[in-house]
């Protein structure tokens, strides 16, 4: 087992009993009972204080909804830094941040011990917190969540499955989509024969090398079919032309 300090994640959330469950499960979940990983809920309300542990308030202009107060936010980042002793980066999912990507992921991965994350909730944040402490924003996609629990919960997946020894082989991570800037190649398994579609023969000939080009092939195709601006990318990188060759 690797010797590497387990990182440690600090999740900000207004359902800190119910964040757990969506992690708790699968590769995190088992990379948690081995120590591979340490998860922490901080709710905002634990920093307030008013009767009623107000987080949110209406927004200065009108309009609907309600916004995160700064102050309690502001209280959990102080507490959560003094016990982890460490400048371990906030992160916000937000529509406003840059799309989340593979290569982000291993970037802060190699970083650091860990992160402290923000679910956002309502209409937002005091834009005043997030210009004075977060340390980076990302967004999953064009599309709207009721809160940034399950936007965090997939980010600290992709997170983890890039641990040493979370995954049961050590080539599932580097041999998915996005790794190689390339879609992954289509998979099959048992039976060889199924409502009448064969399984490709290359898969069944024992020729690794063979297999192995069927497969950079696929994920070719794939890529031009289903992502071509990640194609464009990949050819960029790696100066290939649309065959997928090296220039020379």
């Amino acid at each position: 087992m690797s010797t590497q300090t387990a990182p440690r994640f600090d999740v900000i959330t207004i359902f800190p009993d119910q964040f757990p469950a969506l992690v708790e499960l699968g590769v995190v979940g088992r990379a948690q009972k081995k120590g591979l990983l340490s998860l922490k809920c901080w709710n905002p309300r634990d920093f307030t204080d008013d009767p009623h542990r107000t987080i949110d308030d209406r927004p200065y202009g009108g309009g609907p909804g309600m916004v995160m107060l700064a102050e309690p936010l502001v209280r959990c980042l102080q507490a959560i830094r003094r016990e982890r002793g460490d400048d371990a980066k906030l992160v916000y999912l937000t529509p406003h941040g840059p799309l989340l990507k593979q290569t982000e992921i291993r970037a802060l991965k190699a970083q650091s011990a860990g992160a402290i994350f923000l679910c956002g909730r309502y209409e937002g944040v005091d834009q005043r917190f997030i210009d004075s402490y977060v340390d980076a924003t990302f967004c999953l996609g064009d599309f709207v969540l009721s809160g940034g629990e399950l936007a965090v919960a997939c980010m600290i997946d992709a997170w983890v499955r890039l641990l040493p020894d979370v995954l049961n082989h050590a080539l599932s991570a580097v041999e998915e989509s996005f790794e190689s800037g390339l879609l992954d190649c289509p998979h099959y398994t048992r039976p060889e024969v199924f409502e009448n579609i064969s399984v490709p023969e290359v898969l069944l000939s024992g020729n690794h090398g063979k297999i192995a080009g069927w497969r950079f092939e696929k994920s070719l195709e794939y890529t031009r079919k289903f992502r071509p601006d990640l194609l464009a990318d990949y050819e960029s990188v790696n100066n290939t032309g649309s065959s997928g060759g090296k220039k020379v």
